[in-house]
């Protein structure tokens, strides 16, 4: 049975604004994009486990200025008694507080089940208990969709693609696969059941490969910005596999505008699932990337081939037309207008980032021309 909870509206429009891991990349580009457009209060509650998060707070702090619209709280999702105070007014919660490794998980299973489905939990039920009814957005990950590995795929030079399809939409089946992929389906499936059960408008993004500005990107995640800094500094990365996987690359700057549209239409969008990501227009294989970095930065980029990745996927590419039917929404940065926002990001925040090693050898054609050609 579906429990009704009282409504409280909200005085002329106000908006208090809750986000769970608000100091993280994509937390903070959300929140700065709310300081800059709109005038709701914006609560950052995080946990500053992650590199780079405190210079985004002070980016945020800058931008909040003498407003009084910015709350900084140093917490942890999985203090249930914190997140039940943070979120007690709250007319918008975000949830992007997440450990989001796979191999993190596989080394400490027990903290990725409490940090991603536990603090989902403790989340949800600060929520409920309020009983505001506030809007919520999850963001969720393609990897509760499993390896894929029954599905067709073709091969050519460069990449991989789908046999029998283009992209992947919200009918795909879900296949958790590794503890990561457990405990954000475990924590994507209970924010969608708290949708029916208890009338919250939430709406959970399962995300493919997001990247942009803030990004202090490494091999386990964000692995465009780390190719893209490991070429800047002179730094070899491990290609796993022989580098012809797809993924779809959205810019962060349209993922949050893909969060104010679902707001904006949260009559239809509440309790609902979206794939999220660039696109069939916006795909690159690894070896793609790292030939589009070397034309970018005229620096060559070292690869060092590894055996695959268990349960890595060879291709995702996101089927967003739900979420364009449902509220008009789609990307307008390609692959390469992301790599040239990060680009242009460090450039200016050179500091925070290692100086570069020793200079690579002389460039002698691209990563694609220096394949072996095959039949």
């Amino acid at each position: 049975m579906k429990v009704k909870t009282q409504t409280i509206r909200h005085r002329n429009g106000f908006r208090s604004v809750v986000i769970f891991g608000g100091a993280g990349f994509i937390g903070s580009n959300w929140a700065h994009y709310l300081l800059q457009h709109t005038d709701a209060r914006i609560h950052v509650f995080d946990n500053l486990s992650r590199k780079g998060v405190r210079h985004n707070l002070q980016w945020l702090q800058e931008a909040a200025g003498n407003s009084g619209r910015l709350q900084i709280t140093v917490g942890d999702v999985r203090d249930a008694t914190m997140v039940e105070r943070a979120a007690r007014v709250a007319t918008e919660v975000y949830n992007f507080a997440a450990q989001v490794a796979v191999t993190t998980s596989i080394v400490d299973p027990r903290l990725d089940f409490e940090v991603n489905a536990v603090g989902t939990f403790n989340i949800l039920e600060a929520v409920r208990k309020a009983g505001n009814r506030p809007f919520m957005l999850f963001t969720s990950t393609n990897k509760v969709y499993g390896d894929m590995s029954t599905e067709g795929i073709i091969g050519t030079r460069h990449r991989y693609s789908f046999a029998g399809r283009h992209a992947v939409s919200e009918s795909q089946p879900l296949d958790f696969y590794s503890p990561y992929g457990c405990s954000k389906g475990a924590a994507d499936q209970y924010v969608h059941d708290y949708s029916r059960m208890f009338d919250i408008p939430a709406v959970v993004f399962r995300m493919s490969c997001i990247a942009g500005p803030r990004q202090f990107g490494t091999e386990d995640q964000g692995w465009v910005a780390h190719f893209l800094y490991s070429a800047l500094t002179n730094t070899p990365v491990v290609v796993y596999g022989d580098g012809r996987q797809v993924r779809d690359v959205l810019c962060v700057h349209d993922l949050v505008q893909a969060f104010a549209a679902v707001r904006e239409h949260s009559s239809i969008c509440g309790g609902q699932v979206y794939n999220v990501g660039g696109g069939i227009e916006n795909t690159v294989s690894l070896l793609e990337l790292i030939t589009q970095i070397e034309d970018l930065t005229g620096h060559t980029l070292e690869i060092v081939h590894d055996d695959p990745r268990a349960g890595d996927q060879l291709v995702y590419v996101s089927d967003f037309s739900k979420l364009h039917l449902d509220t008009g929404w789609k990307p307008k940065m390609t692959v390469r207008d992301t790599l040239e926002s990060i680009y242009g990001w460090w450039k200016r925040n050179r500091e925070l980032f290692p100086q570069p090693a020793l200079a690579a050898p002389p460039r002698i054609g691209t990563v694609l021309e220096q394949l072996p050609r095959t039949a």
